[in-house]
């Protein structure tokens, strides 16, 4: 039977046991999959059945944190049909979470209520990855166009939390969606930028862009581009890091979106430093081959103008008019 089909029921325990009923017909999920769409839908909305009536949404928000602050120790001894419905409770209250804090009124609710310090000491810590990544999100949500928010959750210590699991994290989910927790964090934060230098954010970053998942790479790339778009004055931390080499590197992987703003980094850091011209001139790179063989490549593409127009920009900028290498000093 669809879930769409079903009756919701009246409390939560019973959203649950039909949820773990609805899978139970199939071989359901692995340990390491997330839940089906179809069936994070239809908890979300027996979730949102059962929290509305005369609940408004500060109640909703409490009745979620009091699923999230169950202790796990309180599953011991229960069969693995509970455990599951344990889980599958805490994500969907914090998919709920995320919803309602899509309203920023209710994000500085949740705050005030403890919401977030649940989220960041227990949640993003998480046995579970689909209740890391659901965390970070929320993070996220909260943490977007609040600098009070943000303030708080810095507090808490969640940046250094989302860094490590950005660079550590054994699932792809959670390391894209913690980078996104951590951009929400930095970005016109100075506060935030302060704490992210402190914990060599911008060596994460540079391992993100090797990383395997494209999703993580790219974003990856696209926050080091604005962070240097904003803060120029931190192009020399990231030059003596020899960025300059690792980005090079990632141009000659396969062609991904990743490549428009690894060029748009290397165009930043030459635009006035010396030291990135030089850096990008040194010969053992080959940039300026693999520059030309990048135009020819993406000419005639529309969808590949922007990174074509970079490609051009830093060929200009680091090699158009260079003199040859012996200079004509030994003729």
């Amino acid at each position: 039977m669809a879930e769409g089909n079903r009756r919701h029921p009246q409390n939560l325990q019973g959203v649950l046991r039909l949820a773990v009923g609805a899978g139970s017909a199939s071989d359901g999920p692995t340990a390491n999959e997330p839940m089906s769409q179809e069936r994070l839908e239809f908890l979300r909305g027996a979730l949102a059945e059962v929290c509305k009536g005369q609940m408004d949404e500060v109640e909703q928000m409490k009745r979620c944190v009091s699923v999230l602050l169950r202790d796990e120790g309180e599953m011991e001894g229960e069969g693995g049909d509970e455990e599951e419905e344990e889980e599958d409770e805490r994500e969907a209250a914090l998919e709920l979470l995320s919803d309602l804090c899509e309203n920023l009124d209710n994000a500085r609710d949740l705050m005030k209520m403890g919401g977030l310090d649940v989220c960041v000491s227990q949640c993003l810590c998480h046995s579970e990855a689909g209740v890391r990544w659901r965390a970070a999100q929320l993070i996220a949500s909260c943490a977007q166009n609040m600098p009070e928010v943000q303030e708080y959750l810095l507090q808490q210590g969640a940046l250094k939390t989302l860094l490590q699991l950005t660079d550590h994290d054994a699932h792809p989910t959670v390391r894209v969606k913690a980078l996104y927790a951590v951009s929400c964090l930095v970005r016109e934060q100075e506060a935030g930028l302060r704490e992210f230098l402190s914990h060599d954010g911008f060596s994460v970053l540079m391992r993100g862009m090797q990383a395997e998942s494209e999703k993580l790479r790219t974003k990856s790339a696209f926050l080091l581009l604005n962070l240097l778009t904003s803060h120029p004055e931190h192009k020399d931390t990231v030059l003596c890091m020899g960025m300059v080499q690792q980005l090079v590197a990632v141009l000659r992987s396969p062609h991904s979106s990743v490549h428009e703003h690894v060029v748009g980094v290397l165009c930043c850091l030459v635009e006035e430093s010396e030291r990135g011209v030089s850096d990008c001139r040194d010969p053992s790179l080959g940039l300026e081959e693999l520059l030309n063989q990048k135009v020819q490549e993406l000419q005639g593409r529309e969808e590949s103008q922007e990174e074509l127009e970079f490609c051009e920009r830093l060929r200009a900028a680091c090699f158009r008019g260079q003199p040859p290498e012996d200079g004509g000093m030994d003729r």
